[in-house]
């Protein structure tokens, strides 16, 4: 492997960590939130902002020409907070006010608060429908930016999320990448359990979709993914990431269903940035 490509691997592994031990504290010291959901996606956004693929800049965070991001599991925030920090947004110590009274690191993301944030999420099954707006918008103003739409496993189960792809698909929405962060489990249970969405590339292929499965915590396939899905035309792109829920982690990692929407124990915080590894 070149040498600047090995450098800029061992940046990439830097930042995951750096993000994984951002998303345990912030939540840890909320007293809430979802850190298993947003562990689950940290190499597919560590590689969307930081290896070349999303075009931003935190200085103009309104630029008309800037990529959208959304991420329409709004309960991963703490994930999607973790890397616009990192990215220059604001401050890394603000972090630790997430979910506090006035902090704008609010349980979901809010549009209004914060830079960076393209859309304010939560309500599960919207994103996908957001984002074709903005690619539309895009085609409208002859604008040559894209939008990627991170959607998790149990709002796919949702009507919307459908009648967004057929539309999608039928408008040949070829600026439009969606990015399935299939980690296999919903608030309850495995979504195996409770509404299997296997054949889940065979659904968006029937829809008009390009689709792409690979390893979400592999940083190579996950950038090989996104090089894929911009030489993609006349249709709209689908990534579908198999992740692991509570990532990097073993306490969250081995019992998924337990732990949504429940941050990691105090007694228990040391053990898992150790099990991380990296930072300080």
């Amino acid at each position: 492997m070149p040498q600047a490509r090995t450098e800029e691997r061992s940046e990439l592994d830097r930042i995951t960590k750096q993000l994984r031990r951002d998303i345990v504290r912030s939540t840890t010291e909320a007293g809430s939130g979802h850190p298993s959901t947003s562990l689950s996606m940290v190499e597919i956004i560590t590689v969307l902002y930081f290896g070349g693929v999303l075009h931003y800049d935190p200085q103009q965070p309104h630029h008309p020409e800037r990529d959208r991001f959304i991420l329409s599991k709004g309960h991963g925030a703490p994930g999607l907070y973790a890397v616009l920090a990192e990215a220059g947004y604001f401050p890394t110590e603000d972090l630790m006010t997430l979910r506090k009274l006035g902090s704008p690191l609010e349980g979901h993301p809010n549009m209004r608060r914060l830079a960076g944030v393209e859309s304010s999420t939560g309500s599960l099954g919207q994103g996908l429908s957001l984002g074709i707006g903005h690619a539309l918008a895009a085609r409208l103003d002859e604008r040559d930016f894209r939008t990627y739409v991170m959607t998790g496993d149990g709002e796919v189960e949702q009507g919307q999320v459908w009648e967004a792809a057929m539309y999608a698909g039928n408008h040949d929405l070829d600026n439009l990448t969606l990015i399935v962060d299939h980690n296999g489990f919903q608030q309850t249970d495995a979504v195996d359990k409770i509404q299997p969405l296997d054949p889940l590339a065979g659904k968006f292929e029937a829809f008009g979709w390009a689709v792409r499965e690979i390893d979400g915590h592999d940083l190579d396939e996950v950038a090989a993914a996104f090089e894929w899905a911009r030489a993609v035309t006349g249709a709209p792109q689908v990534i579908i990431a198999r992740t692991i829920k509570g990532k990097g982690v073993a306490l969250l990692e081995e019992a998924p269903g337990k732990w949504h929407g429940k941050p990691i124990p105090k007694d228990e915080e040391a053990r898992a940035l150790e099990e991380i590894g990296a930072g300080a």
